[in-house]
């Protein structure tokens, strides 16, 4: 798909879509408290929908694709359930390790199989009451290992005490876990090395997700670039659960001012004076990852992220991709250690007609799309954003029309 956006004098409306994350978790919580009430506001993008159908099937057998959310949320769900169960996905997700969590299942009274490769999906799951009790996971595994373990942790039989050993990434998922639960009923102990739930019940209730702060960050890359304009971005909340509000500090550093009303927020351009270099560890927010380091090559800004470990095991390994796609552009990207990625400033020839590849990553697309205000470019199977963003085309396409 060729995109070019010639005047990006940015003047708009956006109607971001519900918030992933939330209506994952909450569609699991609605099932465990056995809710009557439909969910407001629920996600459209695909994670949520494959989950959505799973709830509504009377099958045994469930292909996710490539709905990574949906894989480890119901391998813990379904070990809880009575039943014999398969779950399988694209040729991606088979490549994308699950061994903590089956193996932490396992101990914890599970049985669960594999029916390939060992550590990968697919899996055959025996649902079955679990006895729960107490396991240790490395803090550095992806948080939605802890989080399926958390929201089926009240029907264990002993509940669940989780201890979490070195640093624990992408903290802010864990508490929206939490939150959420405790909006079902559900209380839990976090401290900052160990998680505890005692056994309890859920009870069901009326819930409206949020809109998304992770598909905010692509207009808040994009008025970065422009460098004028005024975007208001509908249904969001200053005091979310998404760890991923965090855009909005990051980005008042890029040149991004962030104006929080009752019906959104309004992005206009602040004026500040751009750093000479951005430092940080994003840990707790990857998913920012890919917005950040385009917009700081773009804007010219040297930058070194860290906490960046789980991006290698996401929907591709990212690390690589963004190194691949950004020399495409000119711009020669360096992994000075373990879960981090940076720039000096070093740049390279860059490509008359850059084609940028998305390796079936919807952030990939989106994070690139940007780009098309410096000069026209390729993105390469645009329709990946269906995973999370499904109008996204759409909501750029009114933005470039209306800049024209």
């Amino acid at each position: 798909m060729e995109l070019y956006i010639p005047r990006p004098d940015l003047q708009a409306e956006i109607h971001l879509p519900a918030s992933k994350s939330i209506s994952n978790r909450v569609l699991i919580l609605n099932a465990l408290s056995y809710s009557p009430y439909d969910i407001e506001n629920l996600s459209d993008s695909d994670d949520t929908r494959v989950l959505a159908q799973v709830f509504d099937s009377n099958d045994t057998h469930f292909d996710i694709g490539a709905a990574g959310t949906s894989m480890r949320f119901l391998t813990a769900f379904l070990a809880k359930t009575v039943g014999e169960w398969t779950i399988t996905g694209s040729e991606r997700m088979k490549q994308r390790p699950i061994r903590i969590l089956v193996d932490a299942l396992n101990a914890l009274g599970g049985k669960i199989e594999y029916m390939e490769k060992t550590g990968y999906p697919p899996l055959r799951i025996f649902g079955s009451a679990l006895t729960g009790g107490h396991i240790e996971l490395d803090g550095g595994v992806s948080s939605q290992y802890i989080s399926a373990l958390m929201m089926i942790a009240p029907y264990m039989q002993n509940g669940l005490h989780i201890e979490l050993k070195g640093t624990v990434i992408s903290r802010p998922y864990i508490h929206m876990t939490a939150g959420l639960m405790e909006a079902f009923g559900v209380s839990t102990r976090l401290t900052s090395g160990s998680i505890d739930i005692q056994p309890q019940t859920y009870r069901p209730i009326p819930f409206r997700v949020e809109s998304d702060w992770s598909a905010a960050s692509y207009w808040y890359e994009l008025l970065s670039i422009a460098g004028q304009g005024t975007l208001f971005l509908h249904g969001l909340q200053k005091n979310s659960l998404q760890g991923d509000c965090r855009v909005a500090e990051l980005f008042g550093k890029l040149g991004v001012n962030t104006e929080y009303t009752p019906a959104g927020i309004r992005l206009t351009p602040n004026g500040a004076p751009l750093p000479d270099d951005m430092q940080c560890n994003l840990a707790d927010q990857p998913d920012l990852a890919q917005t950040l380091v385009v917009t700081c090559c773009l804007k010219g800004i040297p930058f070194l992220f860290t906490g960046l470990q789980s991006l290698k095991i996401k929907e591709t390994d990212r690390i690589a991709a963004l190194t691949a796609e950004l020399r495409k552009l000119g711009y020669v990207l360096h992994e000075p250690m373990e879960g981090a990625l940076g720039w000096d400033g070093t740049r390279c020839a860059d490509e008359a007609h850059p084609s940028i590849a998305t390796y079936e990553d919807h952030r990939m697309a989106m994070s690139f799309a940007p780009a098309a205000i410096t000069r026209p470019i390729d993105i390469q199977h645009p329709e990946v954003v269906s995973k999370s963003y499904p109008a996204f085309w759409q909501d750029l396409e009114s933005i470039s029309s209306s800049s024209k």
